[in-house]
């Protein structure tokens, strides 16, 4: 008589995207900044000149214009159980506040992201990998309730502002903005109020 095999589920503890991520950075010859966006970690091109000095003259308009602005910061979005849903790194954005105690308390707990509610605006220039910025960024910055997504598109010379951002059900992949307005490069984009109108023109010459 044999024994039938006893069938127990092993429950293993899931990983912290912060620490794969972060094992990513270690592995890596080259200076990255590694994001996790719909399940799977992103290591992004790195940006030349271009893609950074355009980045760099949208953030300076929102500055010029009174508001919090800045780039390079890591931003964690947690899912309602309070797990990582996503780590980003906007290549621009406008913050609703200056970072409180609470926020350095957060950033220093999840080990260098801060917690995406800060972010009133955010803004992608696209460069190589265009499609995960029009696709799965999108959709995560809208799932975390990113008011405003400014999108530069190089590759298919426009410019895009995303608002009304909407989660019709518990999927953050059927996350999407419900209004978008578009020009081409070159042509001043209008911002939903208080922000200024974007001078898109200094993309004619990157």
């Amino acid at each position: 008589m044999s024994a039938e095999p006893i069938m127990e589920p092993v429950m293993k503890p899931k990983q912290d995207p912060i620490d794969l991520l972060i094992a990513i950075g270690e592995a890596s010859r080259a200076p990255i900044r590694p994001e996790y966006i719909e399940g799977m970690a992103i290591v992004p091109p790195q940006p030349n000149h271009k893609h950074n000095n355009g980045a760099f003259k949208l953030a300076v308009q929102f500055d010029s214009a009174g508001f919090l602005s800045g780039m390079g910061n890591g931003y964690r979005a947690a899912a309602k159980d309070g797990t990582t849903m996503a780590l980003l790194v906007p290549d621009f954005y406008a913050l609703r506040r200056e970072p409180t105690e609470l926020d350095e308390s957060y950033l220093k707990a999840h080990r260098g992201w801060y917690p995406i509610d800060m972010i009133a605006l955010v803004g992608e220039v696209t460069s190589t990998n265009h499609e995960t910025d029009t696709g799965p960024k999108l959709r995560t910055y809208a799932a975390a309730g990113v008011p405003t997504y400014v999108l530069i598109n190089r590759n298919t010379k426009t410019a895009h502002c995303y608002t009304a951002p909407v989660l019709p059900g518990e999927d953050p992949k059927e996350a999407y903005y419900d209004a978008e307005s578009k020009v081409s490069l070159g042509n001043p984009l209008v911002l939903p109020a208080p922000y200024p109108t974007l001078d898109t023109a200094p993309f004619l010459e990157l």
